[in-house]
């Protein structure tokens, strides 16, 4: 007979477990026990009506964000009407699945899934700031809004009010949905103590093995100085204060801790965690630019109620700012894949810390030797003389003997950008998630992540085209190393791919997929907000996008964190030694983290640089046009009109044809980039410029690039 121990020991691990959608006749009979239609439910879930009888015929199942908001939508209606003579059904649940392991390698394959995240809040329109009636907190110092919110995303009761406030010099501190909060701290210790104790804020982690988002504090010029902080750091190059500040000295005398960052415009206070309980608090200092202008474009310079509803929005469509959008990106990989999660000790009994599947771990791996830099130190001391992968974004620039008479009359040169293209290429990416293993002249397999030493020299290009395998678009000279996507590319193109040796590795999985649904979902929703949406026209979505940025300024600045964010956390996957003093071989702060992984950095770019190349291809196939430059994912044509609807190729029907550039809202569409004379663009190739870096006017890597 089991004892109790094993017994509480099973029902500990079914609790562990995640449970499942009730069986789809149960779907069916809540809904209509509710008096909800399917049209009605459909229009909830932001999905169709279709989907919806799949759901409740078995044909399909949702995915996350979907599926949890559904599971959550069925459990509320399976407490209200439950089966007659019976209690509320309860959801089966399922286990993790481990990582995918290729058939290459004699370890047995497993399944690859993507584990499930908390589901996307979306902001209510924006709200009056309202001094709220003091009888709602008694026992803080907040005050809740009198008026009733309509629409108001969840409130985790642990977070009554949002993940932020902006606090301003008179002690209001401005939250999400128009809240204000008294804020009566005096100094920045007492700003930490309060923000934990009484204000409410935080934010509910988006992963059931992660952490909840810390409060962030973000102070303006006012409420900065009232603190007792310099209006400008003078350390321009570290950006913190000294140690000898005096606000620095009160923080550590009241036993508060400073990251390495030190004091600077994102300072992080804390303590050491008491059980599961984190006391840490993040500010942003305004006036050190916490909010620079390229990333949060205005945002410094809003009312505080304007900074808290921008950042507000973005902290529930994408994450609680920690610092720079880059940063951001790189934490909401983390927060979607947490790299551990509760296994059972088998000797003791008792849960403990484990690896997660599908994560990145907690500790640094080092790359193949091609795959890193000369000054990483494990190549550095290791002699490697064999070469690095160059998988970087296009910047090419098609001869101009190469161009036409009849492309040099054409009157214009219109400049197509791809949305956010390096969020495109991550969706369903597989990649490494264990150490690579070094293998000689390997029969290539397009379905294994890594980088190959192969000759792609013999591929004759077309010259009015640029190279699929490499940055600049010239042809290869010899032997290089490449990711799997763009040996595959050469493969699909006809050629014969004779790898000479390889670094691969084991364990994949599709680790950027819950960073790629929500960055896309919130991608899609802010454009939504803007007034842009799937169901427009192409005409109506060019005409959306020529006047979105004037709509609502607060909600154009989220869209440019967010392509910040896109852009940013992929290029922190391979961040380089700073500072003067650095030499070579030493190691760097960036390189001992999780996140620093060139090769999935290396995957996305080869996925997107081919993604590009393909449409490149198709449009010469269906329109006979060619590129005059590329740039990362702008591209510039010769065109007999200013708009993309004079040579965007079209069926008879009026849909665009599939396999070129397509107008659209969603990443991996186009939208206009910018139109000039078709006499601008020459005489700028003629000089060796790029006319896809000024199509919009001013410089396209500085201005926005995604």
């Amino acid at each position: 007979m089991a004892s109790e121990e094993e017994l509480f020991a099973n029902i500990d691990a079914l609790l562990m477990e995640e449970p499942q959608l009730p069986p789809p006749a149960e779907r069916a009979r809540l809904r209509e026990a509710a008096g909800i239609t399917q049209a009605r439910l459909a229009a909830a879930l932001k999905t169709s009506t279709q989907t919806v009888k799949n759901y409740e015929n078995g044909r399909s199942e949702p995915k996350s964000p979907r599926l949890e908001a559904y599971q959550r939508l069925l459990r509320g209606w399976a407490a209200k009407y439950p089966v007659h003579g019976a209690a509320a059904p309860v959801p089966a649940s399922t286990t993790t699945p481990e990582p995918e392991v290729s058939e290459t390698f004699t370890a047995p394959a497993g399944q690859e899934q993507a584990e499930t995240a908390a589901p996307v809040r979306a902001p209510v329109a924006p709200a009056v700031p309202v001094r709220p009636d003091r009888a709602a907190r008694p026992a803080t110092s907040s005050r809740r809004p009198a008026a009733k919110q309509a629409a108001a995303p969840a409130v985790d009761p642990r977070f009554p009010h949002g993940p932020l406030a902006v606090l301003d010099g008179d002690g209001s501190a401005y939250g999400v949905d128009g809240l204000v909060l008294d804020c009566p701290a005096a100094t920045v210790v007492e700003l930490v103590e309060w923000t934990l104790r009484e204000s409410g804020l935080g934010a509910a982690q988006l992963h059931r093995h992660g952490k909840d988002s810390d409060p962030l504090i973000v102070l303006t010029t006012a409420a900065a100085a009232k603190l007792g902080l310099p209006e400008r750091l003078e350390d321009r190059r570290g950006l913190r204060l000294p140690g000898d500040h005096p606000v620095v000295k009160q923080v550590l005398k009241a036993k508060w801790q400073l990251t390495q960052r030190g004091f600077g415009p994102w300072a992080r206070i804390y303590r050491k965690a008491q059980g599961r309980e984190r006391q840490c608090v993040q500010l942003a200092v305004l006036p050190w630019d916490a909010l620079d202008s390229r990333s949060w474009p205005g945002v410094a310079g809003m009312e505080p109620a304007d900074v808290a509803r921008v950042l507000g929005v973005y902290a529930q469509r994408v994450i609680t700012p920690r610092g720079g959008t880059a940063v951001n990106g790189l934490e909401l990989m983390t927060a979607l894949r947490p790299p551990t999660r509760p296994v059972r000790d088998e000797e003791t009994g008792n849960w403990v810390s484990g690896h997660n599947p599908g994560s990145l771990g907690t500790g640094p791996m080092d790359p193949a030797p091609p795959e890193g830099q000369p000054e990483h130190p494990a190549i550095y001391h290791s002699g490697w003389k064999g070469g690095f992968l160059r998988e970087e974004a296009y910047q090419w620039v098609r001869s101009v003997d190469t161009l036409t008479d009849e492309e040099c009359l054409l009157p214009f040169a219109v400049g197509l950008d791809l949305n956010t293209a390096f969020l495109a290429a991550a969706a369903r990416l597989t990649v490494g998630l264990s150490e690579p293993v070094h293998f000689l002249a390997p029969a290539f397999n397009p379905k294994i992540p890594g980088s190959w030493l192969v000759d792609l020299s013999g591929i004759e290009p077309d010259p009015r085209l640029p190279s699929p395998f490499t940055p600049d678009g010239s042809r290869p000279t010899g032997p290089a190393w490449y990711q799997t996507h763009t040996v595959a590319y050469a493969q699909e193109l006809g050629h014969n791919v004779a790898p000479i040796e390889a670094y691969l590795r084991k364990e994949t999985g599709a680790y950027l997929d819950p960073w790629h649904d929500r960055l896309k979902t919130a991608y899609v929703e802010t454009l939504a907000d803007l007034g842009v949406t799937k169901d427009l026209t192409d005409a109506e979505f060019l005409a959306a996008m020529e006047r979105h940025k004037d709509v609502d300024p607060a909600m154009a600045a989220v869209l440019a964190a967010i392509k910040g964010t896109v852009k940013g956390g992929i290029g922190k996957l391979f961040e380089n030694p700073q500072g003067k003093n650095y030499q070579e071989g030493e190691p760097w702060p960036a390189m001992v983290r999780p996140t620093w992984r060139p090769d999935i950095r290396a995957a996305v770019i080869s996925k997107a640089r081919v993604n590009m190349h393909r449409k490149l291809l198709n449009m010469s196939r269906m329109t006979g046009l060619f590129p005059l430059a590329v740039l990362s994912d702008c591209v510039v044509y010769p065109s007999p009109g200013a708009s993309p609807l004079d040579f965007l190729p079209y069926a008879a029907s009026g849909k665009p044809q599939p396999g070129g550039f397509r107008l659209g809202p969603t990443p991996g569409l186009a939208k206009l980039e910018g139109v000039q004379s078709m006499l601008w663009a020459v005489e700028l190739m003629e000089k060796g410029l790029n006319p896809a870096r000024h199509i919009k006017g001013g410089d396209a890597v500085l201005d926005e690039g995604e």
